[in-house]
């Protein structure tokens, strides 16, 4: 059975296809845990050598330009600050940044913060951009579509903050903070300040 997005992403379909073979689908990175290596298997490399002579190359390499893409790892980090439209502007993700850099973790967000051009779609978690499995997971200012719950909610601790205490993200939140995240990220850090520093 293969699970995907129908209707535009409104709702997930579950397919069976059982009397069609050979059978394809794609994973995004993050979806499935890693596979424990089985102790003693072994493989086999087997070197080709690929000989090329000078006119077989009709492209030369310039410059290479990292992109957002190659900067931001959203499927490797462990704590991840999420933000979304309750931000209510893009400098908004400046606290979030601080937030995730007590936590060693990075920002992400949400894919209306994307398509209102507040933050580069690298980040953008859910159906549409990056599915992630961190340890802790902030919502700040999500609401909860099912488009962006979709590519986070195996997260280990999500943790939701909204002014909308009726809002779809508190459904699957472990934690649920009903507040002001210009007041309650700012707590938060505060308090972390306090801690022992090791």
């Amino acid at each position: 059975m293969q699970t995907r997005p129908a209707f535009g992403g409104n709702l997930m379909a579950t397919i069976v296809c059982p009397n069609h073979r050979p059978q394809m689908s794609t994973v995004r990175p993050g979806v499935m845990e890693k596979a424990a290596r089985e102790p003693g298997r072994k493989g086999q490399l087997i070197k080709l050598e690929a000989k090329f002579a000078e006119k077989d190359i009709r492209t030369k390499v310039l410059e290479v330009v990292k992109s957002a893409k190659e900067m931001v790892s959203l499927t490797d980090a462990e704590v991840i600050v999420s933000g979304g439209m309750g931000l209510g502007k893009p400098e908004g993700f400046e606290l979030l940044k601080q937030l995730a850099d007590k936590f060693g973790g990075t920002i992400a967000s949400s894919r209306a913060s994307v398509d209102a051009g507040w933050i580069d779609h690298a980040y953008q978690v859910g159906q549409t951009g990056t599915t992630v499995k961190p340890k802790i997971y902030f919502a700040c200012g999500i609401s909860g579509a099912i488009q962006h719950v979709a590519g986070m909610q195996n997260s280990g601790l999500i943790v939701a903050i909204n002014t909308n205490e009726n809002a779809p993200i508190f459904d699957i939140a472990d934690i649920g903070i009903a507040g002001d995240l210009y007041k309650v990220i700012p707590a938060i850090i505060e308090e972390m300040d306090k801690l022992p520093q090791d």
